[in-house]
C-alpha cells in the first residue's frame, strides 16, 4: 500500500482520534499504549521543544548569571534549533508509524475477532456507521472505528 507521508500522518491522527481512551482495552490490545504514547507526544512536545530552545539560548547567552552577551545566544543557536527539531520530529514519527500500523490488515485471530463483533452490533442494530465498515480484509483503523462505535453506544 504506497501512501504518501502526508497521507500516513493523517491517517496517524485519525487512527489516534479513533482509539476508544478506555484503559481495560490495554490488557487486549498493544495499540492502546502506542496510542496514549503517541497523545502524551502529540500533547506536550511541541511546547518542550520551544521551552528547550529557550533556555538553550538563556544560559548560552550567560544572562542569568549577570555577564551576558547576544552573541553568545546568536552563537549557540544551531545547535538549540537542532535540539528543537529534534523534539518537534518525535510527535510526527508517532504520528507515521500510528498511521502504517492503522494500514495494516489484522491478522486472521484478530480479523475474525473483529468479525464477530461486527456481526453482534450489526444484529444490534445500534448505529448505522456499522455498514461503513470492512468485511473483507479489516484493518487495524476498521477496528479501532469499530471500538470507538461500540464504546459510544454503551454511553448513550
Amino acid at each position: 500500500m504506497n501512501i504518501s507521508v502526508i497521507d500516513l500522518i493523517k491517517l496517524g491522527q485519525k487512527y489516534c482520534k479513533l482509539w476508544p481512551k478506555k484503559v481495560e482495552l490495554a490488557r487486549y490490545f498493544s495499540d492502546y499504549r502506542a496510542v496514549q504514547s503517541a497523545r502524551f507526544v502529540c500533547r506536550y512536545f511541541p511546547a518542550l521543544s520551544l521551552f528547550t530552545v529557550i533556555m538553550q539560548l538563556y544560559f548560552a547567552s550567560g544572562f542569568f548569571s549577570g555577564n551576558g552577551n547576544i552573541n553568545n545566544a546568536i552563537n549557540a543557536l544551531p545547535q538549540a534549533l537542532v535540539y528543537g527539531i529534534f523534539l518537534l520530529s518525535i510527535p510526527v514519527q508517532a504520528l507515521v508509524m500510528l498511521g502504517v500500523k492503522a494500514d495494516k490488515i489484522l491478522p486472521p485471530p484478530l480479523a475474525s475477532w473483529y468479525r464477530s463483533g461486527l456481526e453482534k452490533a450489526l444484529t444490534q442494530g445500534s448505529n448505522k456507521n456499522l455498514n461503513d465498515l470492512a468485511t473483507s480484509n479489516p484493518r487495524y483503523i476498521d477496528l479501532a472505528q469499530l471500538l470507538q462505535i461500540t464504546y459510544a453506544s454503551r454511553n448513550t
